[in-house]
């Protein structure tokens, strides 16, 4: 099963309905990823990084694939993954064993499709 492509694509059709349904909310949403995700004393992969993290540990398979695809695209590397996962083992425990393998499979379908396209620099 992959739990990147196939996961966001799942969730495409759901998440357009309900934007639709409520647009201010889904704006106010947008507002905040931008500011808490922007460049700062962190850099955007990092907080990418932390986010993909957070996502192992609320067991949100949708919110891995995002930040895991979010974070190759800001320059996140295989190995930075696997330790920013390896943190959620001592936080989560046994669940994050699980979601910390579907995590990391998440990158590394989006690393390769993006090395595919760009070549190995993240």
């Amino acid at each position: 099963m992959s739990y990147g492509k196939a996961v966001r694509e799942a969730l495409v059709k759901p998440t357009q309905a309900l934007r639709r349904a409520i647009p201010d909310v889904y704006a106010g949403y947008r507002e905040l990823h931008d500011a808490a995700l922007a460049d700062g004393t962190l850099d955007t992969k990092t907080k990418e990084l932390i986010a993909l993290a957070i996502a192992v540990s609320k067991e949100c398979d949708g919110c891995i694939a995002a930040h895991a695809h979010a974070a190759v695209r800001h320059g996140a590397t295989p190995p930075e993954a696997a330790e920013a996962i390896g943190v959620t083992f001592l936080m989560n425990g046994g669940p994050a064993t699980v979601y910390g393998a579907r995590a990391y499979d998440a990158f590394r379908e989006f690393y390769e499709a993006h090395t595919a396209t760009h070549g190995n620099a993240a």
